[in-house]
């Protein structure tokens, strides 16, 4: 019998936004498995740490912060061989997640690696987006309205056709593209309907009017933007 791999959804970063189910695999966990960026302290570790038993074991995956893709391709190729092993020698793993593991999660990789030979299951989380909608009081679509979500790197003249052509928008990964992400949203005079929140639900949360932003963002940053009169009325 082999183990099962668990994808699991630790939320937006506040430790209690871990759902319950999430909280009972932690926490009988012998075998939890991670990602860190280019070897700094896990986020995803962090959320969970006070579930993790003193002595379950701990696969990190240390992936590379780099625009190129196969350094990111190698870590996860090892972190899923890891893996394997641990599952062909019986034992579950519970691998941790940031937000949700099917939304720009990176259990993606992981699950595209191994779900074919492993059983997989996956435990949905809350979404950066949902977190960010709520911290920001800020409901993004009703009856029958279209939400467009969008990554931050696309390049200029494609993020100003898609936000054009949107009704309610969330930018994400805005990082180090928040100058060009606001300059269009200015050129298109759309900027008293955007709000700009980063680490949302975590002790140093910003939530400001895009206008009153700060000039750099950090990774775990989004735009929120509704056009005209509130959507929900």
């Amino acid at each position: 019998m082999t183990g099962v791999l668990y994808g699991v959804g630790l939320g937006p970063g506040a430790p209690d936004l871990i759902t319950l189910r999430a909280a009972r695999l932690i926490e009988r966990a012998s075998v939890v498995a991670y990602p860190t960026l280019a070897g700094v302290a896990s986020f995803a570790r962090s959320i969970a740490a006070d579930l993790i038993a003193p002595d379950a074991r701990e696969i990190v995956m240390d992936v590379p912060m780099s625009v190129e893709r196969a350094p990111a391709q190698e870590a996860y190729d090892k972190g899923a061989a890891e893996i394997a092993a641990t599952l062909d020698a019986g034992h579950d793993v519970i691998c941790l997640c940031e937000g949700d593991p099917f939304f720009y999660g990176s259990f993606m990789y992981l699950f595209a690696r191994l779900s074919e030979r492993y059983r997989v299951e996956v435990v949905p989380g809350v979404t950066s987006v949902t977190a960010c909608a709520a911290r920001a009081g800020m409901p993004l679509a009703a009856r029958n309205e279209r939400l467009t979500v969008l990554p931050g790197p696309l390049p200029e003249a494609e993020l100003r056709a898609r936000i054009e052509g949107a009704e309610s928008v969330v930018i994400m990964k805005v990082g180090r593209h928040l100058a060009k992400i606001r300059a269009v949203i200015e050129d298109l005079g759309l900027t008293a309907d955007a709000v700009y929140v980063e680490r949302a639900t975590l002790a140093e949360e910003v939530v400001l009017p895009l206008a009153d932003a700060p000039e750099k963002a950090p990774y775990f940053s989004m735009i929120l933007l509704t056009k005209g009169a509130d959507p929900w009325l």
